[in-house]
């Protein structure tokens, strides 16, 4: 019998639900529940829509009869994420005639739900935005906190917005047909938020790692419900991310540059903040705020995950130091950093020296 569905309350001056459990794309009610009006825009991507955009469609139009609903595919892929595909997004919304009551179901991964987002966060100057997230590393990450955004050739997320969904409903029954590099990508940012702020959930992942791989719907649940809950609290307190949200950028500094090294192209997200993370250890222990056996104990983690946990070959150290200049997390003073101080003990690092951070780029 399918476990009920769990849910966590995001506060703050939006606050929205995230619905967690097996079966949610088929309730149209909860579907429906946001939708202010009789219009609605599904996105998705090449690999989702096949799979879930009719079911979608169809539990909307149960919920809802006479609804008005709007198609944009995107090309699957981090490569999708650009202003081309923003503006593709933006003509469906003006071919379905969305008004201001209109709503964006972003259907699909990360990518899927930071481009659509910004495309609701423009459109009209901000219609409502339902992400559906079909990934883990979308479930536990980017459909929950209203970042939304797309790349650039510079670099990643560097045109974006802030805009809350009116809800997050994360169907577990999807992860099913999830390819295991993609599961295994997101079980990265599951890591990160034992790393950055729960030392005892890393324990607890220690701990489930098999049953977490072998796809058990009640741990998947749990790691999922455990990891928003963890986002949900810190995006409430600070959703600008003006001073605690960055804690959860822990990696993320390395990884962009790696992904914009590569051009999008290499490492999928969930790899490169696997590396990031790591790397992130690496530089506390070098600057002397960290002991190497909680690194060691991170690494040893993210492998038995299936993660790669050092830099790809062929990157330039120099050239990834210059892509995380232009990182949003830079500051005019100089490089900052999300470095910890022991496992769940993250903190922001600002004035980070270049020599410290090229010596472990080059240690790879």
């Amino acid at each position: 019998m399918p476990s009920p569905a769990r849910t966590v309350d995001v506060g703050g001056t939006a606050p929205y639900r995230i619905h967690i459990g097996p079966g949610l794309l088929d309730d149209g009610t909860l579907l429906a529940g946001p939708l202010r009006g009789s219009q609605a825009l599904l996105v998705s991507d090449s690999q989702v829509a096949p799979r879930y955009a009719a079911q979608v469609a169809e539990a909307l139009r149960r919920a809802r009869p006479g609804i008005a609903i709007g198609e944009f595919v995107l090309p699957a892929g981090e490569a999708s994420k650009t202003l081309d595909g923003f503006a593709g997004a933006i003509d469906a919304l003006a071919t379905l005639g969305a008004r201001r009551d209109a709503c964006v179901y972003a259907l699909g991964g990360g990518v899927v739900g930071d481009l659509a987002g910004f495309a609701a966060a423009c459109w009209m100057r901000g219609i409502d935005c339902v992400q559906l997230p079909t990934s883990l590393l979308a479930m536990v990450d980017s459909s929950v906190g209203g970042k939304t955004a797309v790349d650039l050739p510079r670099g990643k997320n560097l045109v974006g917005a802030f805009h809350p969904p009116r809800a997050v409903i994360a169907d577990t029954s999807v992860l099913a047909t999830l390819p295991p590099r993609e599961l295994r990508a997101g079980l990265a940012e599951v890591v990160k938020y034992g790393a950055l702020g729960d030392a005892a959930f890393l324990d607890w992942l220690e701990q489930h790692a098999e049953v977490l791989l072998a796809m058990d719907q009640q741990a998947l649940a749990d790691a999922i419900a455990r990891s928003c809950a963890h986002k949900a609290t810190i995006v409430a307190r600070d959703p600008f991310e003006h001073g605690e949200r960055a804690l959860l950028n822990f990696g993320h500094t390395f990884a962009h540059a790696i992904e914009t090294a590569q051009g999008y192209g290499g490492l999928n997200h969930g790899e490169a903040v696997a590396v990031g993370m790591v790397l992130a250890a690496r530089l506390s222990e070098a600057l002397g705020l960290a002991p190497a056996t909680d690194g060691d104990r991170l690494r040893t983690l993210l492998q038995h995950f299936g993660l790669p946990v050092a830099l790809p070959d062929g990157l330039d150290p120099e050239q990834l130091l210059a892509h995380m200049r232009l990182d949003k997390k830079a500051q005019a003073g100089g490089l900052r950093f999300i470095v910890w101080r022991g496992a769940g003990r993250a903190e922001v690092l600002s004035d980070v020296p270049e020599s410290a951070v090229l010596a472990v780029l080059r240690a790879g």
